[in-house]
This record gives C-alpha cells, structure tokens and sequence, in this order.
C-alpha cells in the first residue's frame, strides 16, 4: 500500500499523525478489509481502537450493511445474551415481547465488539458457535437461526493473562485472532502528539467561538515528554480545559505544567505479573507458602545450634533464655511435641545427644514465685532426623485418642488433610 493511500485514508476517518507504528495499523486495516477475516484489535484505552474498525468496515463489501459498536464492559452480565442474541417473549421476568439481538439485526453488516475480555464465559460460548458456524439461538427458543455478521473485536488487556486464569476461552481467542492489529499508545508516537494538540485546540476554538491557544516553544516538550496514560482521550479533554479555562492564548511551559498530572502511574488495565513487591514476582501462593516453611525450618536449624552450642558451653540459663524467646517457634509444628511445653522438653527434643543442662536442677517457675518438683529424667540417645521424630509424634498423638485422628490431628496442631498426607507418606495408613 502506498503513502498516498495511507493518506487518503487518513483524511476519509480523521486520523491524525505520521507514526510508523500508525501508518503500519492502518495498512494492515486496509488489507484485511475486503475479506471476511475476525480481526482482533488491542491497545491501551483512549488509543482510538474503534476507528480501525470502522475503517475494516467502510472498506470491505459489508460497508452498505450495518454497522453496530458494542461494549461488551458496559453490559451487565445478566442481559448481554439477550442483548446480543435476541430473547423470546416471557423468557424471563420483563420479556413482554419478543425482541431481535444485535447479531440479527446487523446481519450482512459488520459487528464491533469493544472490550471483549469482559464478555462472560457463557456469552464467549455463544460467540464461538456465530464464528464458528454461523449460528445463534434467541434465549428463551430452542430454535437455531443463522446470521452472516463479520466480528471486529477490540481489547485494552492481554486476552493470553486471562486465557490462563481460566477467564477467557483459549478457542474463542485463536479464533478471533485470525488478524491482529496493534493501535501504539499515544507516548509512543512522537511528534504526533503536538500535531493532535494544535487540532483539538482548534476544534476547541471553533466550538467557544474563541482564538485557539498555542504552545510556546518551550512548552512542547513538556507535552511530548509527558506519558499520557489516557492517550488520546486524555489529550483531547487537556486541550478543551486550557481552550476555556485559559485567558492569555499563548501558553508556556509554566502555565501548561497544572494540566499535566503529576502522578503519571496509569490506572488502565495492565499485563499483572509484571513486577511484584520483595522479590516476589512469579510466585504463586502455593510456592509463597512453601518459602514460609522453608523458612521456618532454617531457622528452626539456626536455633537448634545455638542452642547446642550455649548448653554444651555450660551456659544454660542463656540456653533456657533463648528458647523462652523462641518459643513461638515451637508451638503449633508438625515436628515438635503437640501441645505446650516448657524449656527442659526442649533442649531434651532439640539436643538429645548433649549433656543435659538441667539435670538434677529444680525446675523453677519464670516468675520465681512458686518452686516446682524436680521432674527432670535421664534422655536416651536419639536421632537427629525430624522425620522420624514427626513420626513418632504422629504415633503418640493417635495412641492417645485412640486413633481418633480428627482429634490426634488437632493434638498435633495440623489439619485433618496434612495428617492424612502424613500417615501416607511415613507409611502408616493402617494404623
């Protein structure tokens, strides 16, 4: 396609700038319009999605046909079959008469269905059978009917992100994406920006009966600089601010800055996964939770040394000290004793091939104020491996409740699934 047809088609459809990315989208619009081809158009909102599809239809033999542009968004779920497909009279409380959908009514025309990431998992099913076959049923008939309508679909959300939540249909999507086109986002076309201001002033000026404003030399580069994460629509409503609210016409960098927000994070939906606070991009909330045990079981190692290391050092009151302020760490584990218990358990649990530092002590209350029996006892040597103890815990735990294991669970302070998923793994689902 040659520069003057870009051009002529630009003129025809009001389309204003000089983009390489721009004239790209036109002439694939172009190509594409004389067949019957889905054409899936993306792009950021405000980018102007809608005219590419009013070009594929004024250029395509469907042009004498109608025309219809839908936003699937604004649409409440309930009633966009009935809006799209037509609906019988009584099928559902305010049905008072039968009623054509837009799929009837634009048959041999072209049909534009905006924001199509919005569109119901039930509606996407509907859709699939029209472009697929041709087909629609009226809710409320069991009556097959078929329509010829050419779909142009736009959406400003990655359709892929939503295939793989489960919220888009992964058919409907290669179906519609039979030709995509990309309209590029208002910051990435350059000079095309100023271009677009100088017109929606003028519009402006013609409106208000007034002189249009102009930029000062140093004022265009702030404009062009600035991201515009409402595109052209943003672009458009600064120009008609300034138009009206501004009394001197001739505008510098100063007086131009007001209208452009300072806060330039966009709120428009956006590719999510992207970035992630902490390091936690990619990360699902099964492999957060599994980090958190990891977690917790390194530093269960960590104390278990210093522990060793300060009792085996003959500084056991220092020992005694850090498992009291550690003790959260041992409440509620699968690999400690269920229930609660007090620091002699466990420098017993955690170092049972150490000398015992308490051996022989009265156990003593933290608040010093009632003196306890001395029920310290001789420790055998034992292993290390949490595994085993964890087993022998489990053991312990459905002894006492005699294999109640609802309630050896809640001893154990673990839910009835991961005990069920214990007892398999150390092989003691016959218990």
């Amino acid at each position: 396609m040659t520069t003057q047809e870009i051009q002529s088609i630009k003129l025809r459809f009001g389309i204003i700038g000089n983009a390489p990315t721009l004239n790209y989208a036109i002439q694939v619009a172009a190509q594409v319009a004389p067949t019957d081809m889905t054409v899936l158009i993306t792009g950021e909102s405000g980018s102007g999605k809608e005219s590419f599809s009013k070009i594929i239809h004024a250029l395509s033999p469907r042009k004498h046909g109608q025309f219809i542009a839908i936003n699937c968004g604004a649409i409440p779920e309930g009633t966009i079959d009935s809006e799209l497909f037509g609906h019988e009279k009584g099928s559902f409380t305010g049905a008072n008469e039968a009623r054509k959908g837009y799929f009837e009514v634009t048959n041999g025309g072209t049909i534009f269905l905006d924001e199509i990431g919005e569109m119901p998992l039930g509606t996407q099913a509907r859709l699939l059978r029209v472009l697929e076959n041709g087909e629609f049923i009226r809710v409320g008939s069991s009556k097959v009917q078929k329509t010829d309508v050419r779909v142009v679909a736009a959406t400003n959300v990655n359709l892929l992100d939503r295939v793989q939540a489960g919220t888009f249909r992964e058919d409907l999507y290669y179906r519609l994406n039979t030709v995509p086109i990309t309209v590029p986002p208002l910051r990435e076309r350059g000079d095309d920006i100023y271009l677009l201001f100088r017109k929606f002033a003028s519009d402006a000026a013609e409106r208000y009966r007034t002189r249009p404003i102009t930029l000062l030399p140093d004022a265009v580069p702030v404009l062009t600089r600035f991201r515009f994460p409402g595109n052209i629509r943003q672009l458009k409503n600064i120009a008609e601010q300034m138009s009206v609210l501004e009394t001197e016409r001739d505008i510098d960098a100063h007086r131009l800055a007001p209208y452009l927000p300072q806060e330039q994070t966009s709120r428009l939906p956006m590719l999510l996964g992207s970035s992630a606070p902490d390091g936690a991009a990619g990360y699902s909330e099964r492999d957060l939770l599994y980090k958190i045990l990891f977690d917790m079981r390194r530093d269960m190692t960590d104390l278990k040394k210093m522990v060793l290391e300060l009792a085996t050092g003959q500084r056991p009151h220092e020992a005694q000290e850090l498992l009291r302020q550690n003790s959260h760490l041992f409440s509620n584990n699968n690999t400690a004793p269920s229930g609660a218990f007090d620091n002699r358990e466990a420098a017993e649990y955690f170092l049972p091939t150490a000398p015992n530092p308490y051996k022989n002590e009265p156990t003593t209350s933290y608040d010093d104020e009632t003196p306890v029996e001395d029920i310290s006892h001789e420790t055998e040597e034992e292993t290390l491996s949490l595994d085993i103890k964890e087993r022998e815990m489990i053991l312990k735990a459905l002894k006492k409740h005699n294999n109640k294991r609802k309630y050896a669970a809640h001893d154990l302070g673990i839910s009835e699934r991961t005990l069920y998923r214990k007892l398999k793994q150390y092989d003691l689902e016959q218990v």
